[in-house]
């Protein structure tokens, strides 16, 4: 078995993480945009709610990539996987359409989530132009995992610079050429730059699809028996994957909720998305460290060291860089200059920034400690943790915003951490 060094593990990741990196430069681009227009408070807030909205939404199919990356070793489980995205994709489409529908909709906004009338309505539309959204993602997933088990990385990465160039370009477009609201502008582009994603990676993995279609079929390596993939393994496998990412997700409604209710509602609203697609350039290169350490782990235990000491290394990086940009004249610059907040927005963006200073490492944490337990086929601790992490996140957010009237962005970002910290406490006890 080949011996991995650092420089092995950074040349296997380095696409994946300029994947991530890329799709981070997604939520500051557009939120800059919407932030030029008219009513960039209340564009921006529809915004984020809208966003919030299709996130829940696709929690369902969020992690098909892991599944295919660790599932997919023939052209029997391909097609059995396969048929298992279509269904997902179908239930979360039609999930979708019944969000859209009016009575429901302002129910939850309005009534539930206590959005002002004209908010509302904006984020009604936004939300109906982000439908493509969730099954777009499913697909796509799916055959990222494919390009990742077979070691083709650099082609995740070509797909995400047809997003983002799709997703810019409809977004400048607009911007230039018409007068629509921010929100519009903004869920238009993501919808656009997604669906050619999906359409490209399926163009990328023909060659690979069809190698597969062609090769033997897998069999167990202790046994040398066959071993079919069905659909209750595949249940019994994505099951607590698939919880883990709709309780994660399904919990920014609940943030949303929390914050109508909180003092600065509507600038909370506003900056929220605007300081959390910031803090995801930097946790975003971690979360992309999971699908490669499901590949490189498990050789030997040489080599599973150097990937520990590897993301050890890189943990520490990332959350260095975002503590030193928090602490500095970078990050008003950033939210001023490069985002367009006024200098209230502004005001209000530094200190949620410096508390979510740790998130990175605990990202990259939570990576590694995520890619041991599928490697092994235990992803039911994975589910439990995130049921820790969610509940921590009401927790302090109830006590914060209920009790000590705390500024609601503010209370956000402190339950975030705090809630990712007490994920990584749990299963680092599962893990070691």
């Amino acid at each position: 078995m080949e011996k991995l060094t650092a420089g092995k593990i950074f040349k296997f990741w380095l696409p994946l993480a300029g994947t991530w990196l890329m799709m981070s430069l997604e939520g500051p681009f557009i939120a800059a945009i919407i932030a030029r227009l008219v009513d960039p408070k209340f564009n921006l807030a529809a915004y984020g709610v809208a966003f919030s909205f299709a996130l829940i939404v696709e929690a369902p199919v969020i992690m098909m990539m892991t599944a295919s990356t660790s599932l997919v070793k023939d052209f029997n489980s391909l097609r059995k996987l396969r048929q298992y995205t279509w269904i997902l994709n179908g239930i979360i489409t039609l999930a979708m359409l019944i969000l859209i529908i009016p009575k429901i909709f302002f129910y939850i906004t309005i009534d539930l989530i206590g959005l002002p009338q004209n908010v509302a309505q904006l984020t009604h539309v936004g939300t109906i132009i982000l439908l493509p959204w969730p099954g777009a993602i499913g697909f796509r997933r799916f055959y990222q995992g494919v390009l990742i088990r077979n070691h083709a990385t650099r082609r995740v990465a070509y797909g995400t610079v047809i997003r983002l160039f799709s997703m810019a370009s409809t977004a400048l477009g607009l911007f230039i050429f018409t007068k629509l609201p921010g929100v519009y502008i903004g869920t238009a582009a993501l919808s656009a730059g997604v669906t050619m994603e999906a359409i490209s990676t399926r163009i990328m993995v023909r060659h690979i699809l069809h190698r597969i279609k062609v090769a033997p079929i897998y069999k167990d390596e202790t046994t040398e028996t066959t071993v079919p993939l069905t659909f209750w393994y595949i249940n019994k496998f994505y099951y607590p994957l698939a919880l883990t990412s709709m309780l994660t997700l399904g919990v920014h409604p609940l943030i949303t909720f929390f914050i109508g209710k909180s003092h600065m509602a509507l600038e909370s609203l506003a900056v929220l998305p605007v300081v959390s697609s910031f803090v995801f350039l930097f946790r975003g290169v971690g979360l992309s460290f999971q699908e490669a350490a499901i590949t490189m782990l498990g050789s030997t235990k040489e080599n599973d060291r150097a990937i520990y000491k590897f993301a050890v290394v890189l943990g520490f990086g990332l959350a260095s860089a975002l503590i030193v940009t928090a602490i500095t004249p970078l990050s008003r610059l950033w939210f001023s200059n490069v985002s367009g907040l006024s200098d209230e927005l502004t005001g209000l963006a530094l200190t949620p920034l410096l508390i979510m200073g740790l998130f990175p490492a605990s990202t990259v944490l939570i990576s590694m400690q995520r890619a041991v337990l599928v490697k092994a086929g235990q992803t039911s601790p994975i589910t439990n943790a995130t049921i820790i992490e969610v509940l921590t996140i009401i927790g302090v957010l109830y006590i914060s915003i209920i009790h000590l009237s705390a500024v609601g962005v503010v209370a956000a970002a402190s339950a975030f951490l705090s809630g990712r910290l007490a994920a990584n406490t749990y299963l680092y006890f599962k893990t070691r």
